[in-house]
């Protein structure tokens, strides 16, 4: 009777083994197309979080962490920071979108704010500001896919001061 239930116990781990080691990485990120970020290529798992890395001259440097969460009212957060750009001064944080393709070519900027009111981030005397602005996408069916791209504008001369990589992202 031993040997009959190390004989199980030892098909049963095999079994496990094997089809535990044959299935893909579902929760480890993939190498993504070039030049495009992407949260997951897991169709699973669908980018639906961001973190938007904007770039601008020397040392300037912004994030906006862009998070939809689990909820019927398809609200999507923007907790957006700026530094060492002009102190005391306003800014916009803008996005543009196209299709699904790993090339952001779209120039139809939206500035964005709190819902469809547009929010300047106002920087400190040493040149940072912080802002928590919002969209809501209910309008937009689920599963729909696009390329996104951030920058920042000043709200003065409307110049380009940040800007980001393309991204992708799918509405939950």
């Amino acid at each position: 009777m031993k040997t009959i239930n190390l004989l199980q116990t030892g098909t049963l781990a095999a079994i496990l083994f094997f089809t535990v080691s044959c299935q893909k990485d579902a929760g480890i990120e993939q190498p993504s197309k070039a030049g495009v970020k992407s949260a997951s290529v897991n169709a699973a798992t669908p980018p639906f979080n961001l973190e938007v890395i904007l770039h601008g001259e020397g040392k300037q440097f912004g994030l906006v962490k862009f998070r939809q969460d689990v909820e019927p009212a398809k609200i999507v957060t923007l907790d957006t920071w700026v530094r060492d750009l002009m102190p005391n001064h306003e800014y916009l944080l803008q996005r543009a979108l196209d299709n699904p393709d790993g090339n952001c070519t779209s120039t139809t900027w939206l500035t964005l704010g709190k819902g469809l009111t547009p929010q300047s981030i106002l920087t400190d005397d040493q040149g940072m500001g912080k802002e928590n602005l919002w969209r809501d996408l209910s309008a937009i069916p689920s599963g729909t896919a696009f390329d996104i791209h951030f920058r920042v504008v000043d709200k003065t001369s409307m110049a380009v001061v940040l800007d980001s990589d393309c991204y992708q992202y799918v509405v939950r």
